[in-house]
This record gives structure tokens, sequence and C-alpha cells, in this order.
């Protein structure tokens, strides 16, 4: 199924009507630049895609129909249908993140232009709006010395400005140049190259090892802890795990998962056993975000980073690789943090975290949903659960490119 899209349009607080449907070749929802591009062909101004309203059909966040609240900059000349009910777009949402809706869209872009100025990088061309959804608003900026990103994102996000500091201050070809920061926003240079969603598996390895080779550093300096990456240690996501399953999920699962689900809790400690040290953790290490041209790749996305056990990285990258990728990474994860804190068992803690993994992602994914707007939860509605089933599926079939020779199975 493809995507195709409505707008309704408003221009300063005047509802001019809606526009569409039309169809689109990206069928990601939150992929706006072609909605953009559509939009300003057909109205003859330049738009901006504020938020989504609503989806008929699709799932997973593509597909379907989705009608977005759209922002002309000028009011167009085609003249537009009015909606049945205008109602919609009205009374303020608390939730409401600041790149959906007008006037903090303007005063954020406002901002990010004055900033790059200041820095002797002034904005040369219109804004180009390329992702907007609830987790985070990226545009990119174009300015004589090449694009700049800017990137917004919610209150339950790490300051990405803060993340990559960190990092940079250990290996600063690892992440991207920050040009400036300020209240929920990063700009950062452009990285030359493409997203490594077809990583081979010499890039993978390197990957691997070149972050671990920073989280173990980091690990050495707990007081270079970023201060807003929250606490996630093993003792307090298994925390957090138990009161999601007696709490938000329970009624989607049935009573076998729950018991399934609730009786990996004693891996939490198998864990720790593991002896691999607390760090900053990514997140959301696959490698769609990193970014390579020909030489090692450089890590973005940094909002899902936390406090806790760096395995929780490792098995997210290995669940995006093909097999026999995901095979070879997990050799030189676990080989290049066993070389850095000798005594540790990191090839035995992917096996006994491989069905945490999914548990910590249903604690994250139920944290988006508490906070984002109700529009905007249907790209999240069903995560958690979903998340705890691949919990228990993992623990009943564990991955084989995990196995460690020689070692019983996970209990």
């Amino acid at each position: 199924m493809s995507r195709t899209f409505s707008a309704w349009v408003t221009s300063g607080e005047d509802l001019l009507g809606v526009a569409g449907p039309f169809p689109v070749d990206v069928p990601r929802w939150a992929e706006v630049e072609p909605v953009v591009l559509r939009l300003r062909k057909v109205l003859g101004v330049e738009v901006l895609v504020l938020r989504l309203l609503s989806v008929e059909g699709g799932g997973d966040g593509r597909d379907g129909h989705v009608t977005y609240h759209v922002q002309a900059l000028e009011r167009p000349r085609v003249p537009l249908r009015l909606p049945a009910d205008p109602g919609a777009l009205s009374g303020d949402e608390p939730l409401r993140a600041r790149w959906a809706d007008a006037d903090g869209l303007h005063g954020l872009l406002d901002g990010a232009t004055r900033t790059l100025a200041a820095a002797g990088r002034p904005v040369t061309g219109p804004v180009e709006q390329r992702r907007t959804w609830n987790l985070a608003g990226l545009f990119r900026l174009p300015t004589g010395r090449g694009p700049v990103w800017l990137k917004a994102t919610p209150h339950f996000a790490a300051d990405e400005a803060e993340v990559i500091a960190a990092f940079a201050r250990i290996d600063p070809g690892l992440v991207p140049t920050v040009l400036g920061s300020a209240d929920g926003y990063v700009l950062m240079e452009h990285v030359p190259g493409e997203d490594c969603w077809r990583a081979s598996a010499r890039t993978a390895a390197s990957g691997a090892r070149r972050f671990a080779a920073a989280q173990a550093a980091l690990a050495e300096r707990p007081g270079e802890r970023p201060a807003s990456v929250p606490d996630r240690r093993t003792a307090v996501l298994a925390e957090r795990v138990a009161e999601l399953l007696d709490g938000p999920v329970r009624a989607e699962l049935t009573a076998r998962e729950l018991d399934l689900a609730r009786a990996l809790a004693d891996r939490w400690r198998s864990l720790e056993e593991c002896g691999l040290p607390d760090t900053v953790v990514h997140g959301d290490f696959h490698p769609g975000n990193w970014r390579a041209d020909g030489g090692p790749p450089v890590v973005v996305d940094f909002a899902d980073a936390h406090w806790g056990n760096p395995v929780l990285d490792g098995l997210r990258l290995g669940s995006f690789l093909p097999a026999a990728v995901r095979a070879s990474t997990a050799r030189a994860w676990a080989d290049a943090w066993r070389a850095r804190v000798p005594g540790s068992d990191p090839a035995r803690a992917l096996v006994v975290a491989e069905p945490l993994a999914p548990l910590a992602s249903a604690v994250r994914y139920q944290e988006f949903l508490d906070g984002i707007e109700p529009s905007e939860r249907v790209y999240h509605q069903g995560d958690p659960a979903s998340a705890v089933r691949e919990a228990v599926r993992r623990a009943a079939a564990p991955d084989p490119c995990l196995a460690v020779p020689g070692r019983a199975p996970a209990r």
C-alpha cells in the first residue's frame, strides 16, 4: 500500500480549507518533505507541516491515508474546500511539541537562524523541512559553507548536544560537529556519505568496536556523565519493567504472556554478573543511525541516550543486521569489550540480555505514549505490548548468532 495525504491548511489563525488527497511515493508518515513539495506546487506558496491529525489504514508509521495540519506562509490563491468539522484544530494541547505549533515552529527556525548568523554561517535560502513527528522535527538549513541540520526534540529526549559533546571529548570524529544548541534543539554540521542501513560486515564491526571504545572510556569517567541522560541501570530498568507489566500493558497481554515476561526478572541480576560497566548508552544504536563515506561511521541521533549497560547497544545493532553480519558483529563487539574490561564476559551478556532488550524498549515506548499529544499516539500505540511479546519470543527461541560456544543457554 502507498501513502496518500490531505492537508488542513491554515494561515495565521485562519483555517483556509482542505487540500488533497494526493499520493506520495515515500510511505512513512513522518517523512514530510514530499508533502511540502507537493503542496508548494499545488498552492503556489511556501508551507510547513505542523503535525499529524489522523490516519486511515496503514500501520507501523507508514502507508494509508494521512491528514496533516499545514501552515501556509502566505495565503494561497487556490480555492480550498472547508472541512465538515473544523473543530479538529481547536483547543490547546499541553503535550504538543514545540515544532507542531505555528508560533513555536517559527520561533524555533528564527532562533536557529540567529544562532548560525552569530557563528558566521548565515542561512542562504529557504529552510527544507525533512521530517516531522512526535519524536523530532528535522530541518536542513542551507549556508554558504554547506548545509546545517536543525533537530528539535521533545522534553523526554536526552540533550543531544550534551551527549555528543561527551563522546567528542573521547573521539571527535565519532559524532557530528555541533554548531549550536538551545532549548531543546541542536544545530549540526552535515555528515557526508550515506546512512549505513546496508552495512557490510567490515563497517558494522568497525562501528561496534569504535563506539565500544568510547563507551569504555566514558565508563572510567563517571563524573563526565551528561546530566540530561536518565538513569537506566539494570536495577532501575528491572523496576520500570515490573511497573509496566503491572500497569499500562497488563490489559493488552494474556496471563501467560505476563507470566513469561515476569519470569525474565532474574536475568537482570545475571546480566550484572557479566561484569560490563555502566556507561552512556546510545539507546537506538542501529546502522541507520550511522553515516559513512568510505571511512569509519559517524554516529548520530542520541535522543534515547541513557546511563546503563552497553549490551543494549550491542543487541540493538545486531537486530538490524542479516544473520551472517550479525554473528561477526557480535564477536567484534564482545571482543572489544573483553579487551577493555578484563574479566568481563560480554559474549555471555549478549545471550543473557537478548530478551531483556525488548523489555527496555517497551519501557521507552511507554514514555513516548505518555509524553505526546493524543493524535500522534498512533505512531506508538501497541508498541509496549508488542515489545513484551518480542521479549517472550526471544527467550523461547534465542538467536543462534549470539550463542556462546561451550556455554549453557541463559536461564
